[in-house]
């Protein structure tokens, strides 16, 4: 009912352009005097059957059921069917010509979303494909609406879920992003930079972002690990170093030969077994770690490597075997896909 609602108003909104009503009241006129005409000529025609006839006529479907038998009958067909052409010609062109228009206002990120729940990735760069491939391989995030904002000239992916803004990170496009119902935002760098120029341009968009919705969850990027601390002033709730994951995976690499392959393995949504964070079950709470993690293991085939308490500020890989579950823990898992264990 609520996509019904949304859009019967978005066709309003369109239609209410280039005073289509006007030529729509212009087409009732024509039909509601022909068919008056028509009962004045055709004595015994009935105004229903004459609306019907008058409907027939200028669409030129011309079912044949009801036809003029006097000349002043077959002149008012001739004007209705006229004036039918044009004025339907001129709709149908009209309301065709402003969808499409309206379609390509989208694509070029000019047209505020009408969206809620969604994800929103502050610019693009060659890594923004991968972003959302890699979303959309989660079913929790398969259909999730996305909003890209960035400088480039369309939408950069061909995805019915994604919608685009065209300019730069500020509170014009950000509002324009429904920034105050979003779920996540993710901030990338920008590669066309320099480190440092990249850096305090994402540092600055966390803040602009932050200024406008404070307790969004907000992920960002940036290029140099010695600017993380300033990102943290800026409030991000997450950071993530390119330079020093990669060179993080290259020492593991030539420590421990092949080690690379499971790391890229549980970090891809597309194939094997994922990482995930999930709910500690409620039969779970207050039992000892080394249990719960041997009873998932045997009845999921899941795999728990780590706790992240309820403040979500303190995560705890391979947790003491005598940790007691609490009520607001999240466990951090390996499974082939994301569980249900509610």
């Amino acid at each position: 009912m609520h996509t019904l609602i949304r859009i019967l108003k978005y066709f309003n909104s369109v239609v209410s352009q280039e005073n289509i009503y006007k030529i729509a009241i212009l087409i009732l006129i024509v039909v509601f005097s022909g068919s008056m005409s028509f009962v004045y000529f055709e004595k015994n025609i009935t105004f229903g059957n004459a609306l019907w006839w008058s409907l027939v006529t200028m669409t030129t479907v011309g079912y044949g059921d009801i036809s003029p038998a006097t000349i002043g009958g077959k002149i008012i067909g001739i004007i209705i069917m006229f004036m039918g052409i044009g004025l339907l010609g001129v709709f149908t062109a009209t309301i065709a010509s402003l969808f499409i228009e309206n379609k390509k206002l989208e694509n070029r990120g000019m047209k505020p979303v009408q969206t809620s729940n969604h994800i929103i990735i502050c610019g693009w760069n060659y890594r923004g494909q991968e972003i959302v491939a890699e979303l959309r391989a989660d079913p929790k995030c398969s259909k999730r609406p996305i909003v890209v904002i960035a400088d480039i000239s369309e939408k950069p992916v061909n995805d019915k879920n994604l919608n685009f803004i065209k300019g730069d990170i500020n509170r014009e496009t950000l509002n324009m992003a429904k920034i105050e119902k979003a779920h996540t935002i993710i901030v990338l760098s920008d590669n066309k930079l320099d480190t440092y120029s990249s850096d305090a341009k994402t540092i600055l968009n966390i803040l602009t972002i932050k200024n406008i919705s404070p307790d969004l969850y907000t992920c960002a990027e940036i290029m140099e690990s010695g600017n993380a601390e300033h990102c943290k002033i800026a409030k991000a709730d997450e950071i993530i170093v390119v330079g020093e994951l990669s060179t993080n995976l290259i020492v593991q690499a030539t420590l421990d030969h092949g080690i690379t392959r499971l790391i890229s393995e549980l970090v891809t949504n597309r194939y094997g077994s994922d990482l995930f964070k999930i709910k500690t079950p409620s039969d779970s709470i207050d039992k000892k770690f080394i249990d719960v993690m041997c009873e998932l293991k045997k009845k999921h085939n899941i795999l728990c490597i780590g706790i992240e308490d309820k403040k979500g500020t303190n995560l705890t890989a391979n947790p003491d075997n005598d940790y007691i579950l609490k009520t607001n823990d999240q466990l951090i898992i390996i499974a082939e896909k994301r569980p249900d264990l509610s």
